[in-house]
């Protein structure tokens, strides 16, 4: 369970959309385990909370050029890669709700797998050289050969952009204890010093 060192803010001193996030997050964590950290820490700076989820989420990973769908495999595969508990179990239900299927789910950390076709394996190894374990990522001529088959260049920096502000935002949650990390997570607590 996140133990974090800001100040956890009630739902009643939220904002009306906040305590309304804050309640959603509430109900998934009952049924499936979630938590509703994020929401009570970040309420100490509800501006913050409305560009990611306002901005960030509304107006580019669900707006933006490159269809829902594909960012949605993208942001499964980071989630996976990272082991934030929290994300992963929101991921896989966004996920599906955009039409991704159960063979892809279970495949999501081989690429190479036959439930992918060539432009999702393009994406997949695009999220494989974001994600935070891997320092030596690189955009490099093969992997841009291997998108530019599918998304023109505009589509191409959407997606790094989308895979750059979620892998940061991984980082942030880690390093401010704000989420569950799986058990596979490659970043672990530190001891309090």
């Amino acid at each position: 369970m996140p133990d974090p060192l800001l100040r956890r803010v009630e739902p009643d001193a939220m904002g009306d959309w906040l305590r309304d996030a804050y309640r959603q997050s509430r109900a998934l964590q009952e049924s499936k385990g979630g938590d509703a950290t994020f929401y009570e820490i970040g309420a100490n700076a509800p501006h913050m909370l409305e560009w990611y989820f306002k901005s960030f989420y509304a107006g580019v990973f669900y707006g933006g050029r490159v269809e829902v769908r594909i960012k949605e495999l993208l942001r499964y595969r980071l989630s996976m890669t990272h082991g934030c508990a929290f994300c992963n179990k929101g991921n896989v239900e966004a996920a599906r709700r955009a039409g991704v299927g159960d063979a892809q789910l279970d495949a999501i950390m081989n690429e190479e797998n036959d439930a992918f076709s060539a432009k999702e394996r393009a994406v997949l190894r695009l999220a494989a050289e974001m994600a935070l374990p891997n320092m030596e990522g690189q955009l490099t001529p093969a992997l841009y050969a291997d998108l530019s088959a599918h998304f023109d260049d505009g589509e191409v920096f959407e997606l790094g952009m989308v895979a750059a502000v979620l892998a940061g935002i991984a980082k942030f949650l880690f390093v401010y204890d704000l989420v569950e990390r799986e058990a596979h997570c490659p970043f672990g607590l530190h001891a309090a010093a």
